[in-house]
């Protein structure tokens, strides 16, 4: 009974490397569209920049939605067991759903596949965009570091 325990968490815990690698690598995509929209300033209503502007829309939403099914859908539904995760996600929690909050309303405001021709404010929005983005960061790697350091001690 014992062996089936450890290989059913060796099991969980391979599970749970793979998610957070998936959620490093779409942190990573989304992270490089950034930098390259970035470098089309300034930003015209112009077909490539539309299209980066989408593509970099997409991957943001595939990231925020990642990191919500890799990482926090395991607290939200009461399946995380261990006390330092615990603690960790309980405190930054509330911090990371406004990101989520903040994160979509740029989508909704720039979704250039149903509209993005007024770029005005676009170079001021990626600025404050990018300090949520690095706010979100440095959450999701103060969970992250607990998750790795929780499954090295158990």
């Amino acid at each position: 009974m014992s062996v089936q325990l450890d290989q059913a968490r060796d099991e969980r815990r391979g599970k749970s490397l793979g998610d957070l690698h998936t959620l490093l690598e779409s942190r990573t995509e989304t992270l490089t569209l950034l930098n390259q929209l970035v470098d089309m300033r300034p930003f015209k209503a112009e077909e490539n920049v539309q299209l980066a502007l989408q593509e970099f829309c997409e991957a943001l939403v595939d990231y925020t939605a990642s990191a919500h099914f890799q990482l926090y859908r395991f607290f939200e539904e009461g399946k995380e067991r261990r006390k330092a995760v615990l603690e960790v996600a309980n405190r930054i929690y509330p911090s990371i759903a406004a990101t989520t909050t903040r994160i979509l309303d740029f989508n909704d405001e720039y979704d250039c596949e149903d509209h993005c021709s007024n770029l005005a404010s676009l170079a001021e929005d990626l600025s404050k965009l990018g300090e949520v983005l690095a706010d979100r960061i440095q959450m999701e790697d103060q969970l992250i570091q607990a998750l790795q350091s929780s499954g090295r001690g158990t």
